[in-house]
């Protein structure tokens, strides 16, 4: 194992040598002695030293505090004071506070020993530390996520370039803030301010994720939607020394799970809901039937009268802006409740919950018929067309939507039969 270099600053020299003997019997090597405070930062930088021993009073215009002070800041080696009784007495509450700093003269052996190998682990472990919170810091700042750290107070300690980037905030402006103030979430599903995570996270012990569908307030009062979770952080003994939030916007994966619930569920030309909604809709409607005596729904269904002429003739293109019209006018003639979906070509149905007898699916059938009279201006060109509808109602305890699409499908038939531009009801 090598030595490790002392370099020591005494100016007088008998003491110099004494110690350069004592240094040398303990095992370590004297890479300098010097006089002066002057000399100091040159031989530090010559000789690389792992510790300097130097004089509080030196010889010279710069004292041993001051020449201490510049190895320390600019070298960053560990340092140990030579000190007398009078020195250390003026010079304790100073400079002199912390262990293992100094050591008063005269001295033996064993104790400055004690005293060089104290100073060099504590600068070993305080170089690791740095070291390893250097690192640790690099990856927080190299990571995709935004990480905000806070104490156990909640208030904050240190947030990432990407956290920076989402909330609007510096870490300079938000260093202990209470986290609330600057992460200002609110739950979409309810509408309410979620209150500080910090805090619920340290009382629960365990990971909190954030809901759902959570947004962020930014600084400019910007709502951006986030996920992910906050954790409590545990030393080695397990108790709880602070927060760590880690979030992303997930504007994008909100967006794109959006279209992709509307391609599933809706019909990509005129964005009515399509059957496989619709028939998730009916379905419900009938379990909440099964539950009140008093519940009356109908299902309408409905064929454009002439539409492929419509199609042959002008295209479809024009066809296509045909059906997106028609699709307009059918959910200007409902309520806000009811549901109007497109089937498939010129086929729409419509479910109609809560009412009160047929009555009121036979005059929304009259609605929708008056409102189909009017024609439509498309490219240049007038339009007209009518509809065969078809009416069944829960007049008989219906099980499954399709049982109930069938009879309305058989009635939609018997109005085309019966001329078109008409409805009539499943018996």
């Amino acid at each position: 194992m090598f030595a490790r270099k002392i370099l020591v600053v005494e100016d007088e020299k008998f003491i110099a040598s004494n110690i350069r003997k004592s240094l040398q019997k303990l095992g370590y090597s004297v890479s300098q002695i010097t006089k002066s405070g002057e000399e100091v930062i040159k031989k530090v930088a010559e000789t690389h030293p792992h510790l300097v021993l130097i004089d509080i009073c030196l010889a010279g215009e710069i004292d041993g505090i001051h020449v201490a002070d510049i190895i320390q800041n600019q070298f960053h080696l560990p340092v140990v004071y030579l000190t007398d009784c009078s020195e250390y007495k003026t010079l304790h509450n100073n400079h002199l506070s912390e262990p293992f700093s100094y050591i008063v003269k005269p001295f033996i052996e064993s104790d400055l020993h004690f005293t060089i190998e104290m100073a060099l682990y504590k600068h070993q472990s305080k170089k690791i530390l740095y070291e390893e919170k250097q690192r640790l810091g690099a990856i927080i700042n190299s990571m995709g996520c935004a990480v905000i750290v806070t104490y156990t107070n909640g208030c904050i300690q240190m947030m990432n370039p990407r956290a920076e980037l989402i909330t609007g905030w510096k870490q300079s402006e938000v260093f202990g803030k209470d986290l609330v103030e600057i992460v200002s979430l609110v739950d979409k599903d309810i509408g309410e301010k979620i209150e500080n995570l910090a805090t619920d996270v340290i009382e629960a012990g365990e990971i909190l994720n954030l809901p759902e569908n959570c947004i962020l307030i930014t600084k400019d009062g910007k709502e951006i939607a986030i996920g992910d979770n906050i954790a409590p952080i545990r030393d080695r003994n397990g108790n709880i020394t602070g927060t760590v939030l880690v979030f992303q916007d997930i504007t994008k994966r909100k967006e794109t799970e959006a279209q992709l619930m509307r391609n599933a569920f809706y019909d990509g030309l005129t964005a009515l809901p399509n059957r496989v909604l619709f028939l998730d809709r009916l379905r419900q409607t009938i379990e909440r039937s099964k539950r009140r005596s008093d519940y009356y729904f109908a299902v309408l269904f409905l064929d454009l009268d002439g539409f492929k002429e419509i199609n042959d003739r002008f295209g479809h293109g024009i066809g296509d802006d045909f059906l997106v019209a028609i699709a307009r006018r059918l959910e200007s003639c409902l309520r806000g409740g009811d549901t109007v979906a497109r089937f498939g070509g010129d086929e729409f149905t419509v479910l109609l919950e809560d009412i009160k007898d047929i009555t009121d699916a036979t005059n929304v059938a009259k609605r929708i018929q008056e409102a189909l009279r009017s024609p439509l201006h498309l490219n240049g060109y007038e339009l007209f067309t009518t509809a065969s509808i078809g009416i069944a109602w829960n007049f008989s305890s219906y099980e499954e939507p399709a049982t109930l699409l069938r009879d309305a499908d058989i009635a939609m038939y018997r109005a085309k039969r019966q001329g078109k531009a008409t409805y009539a009801i499943f018996s």
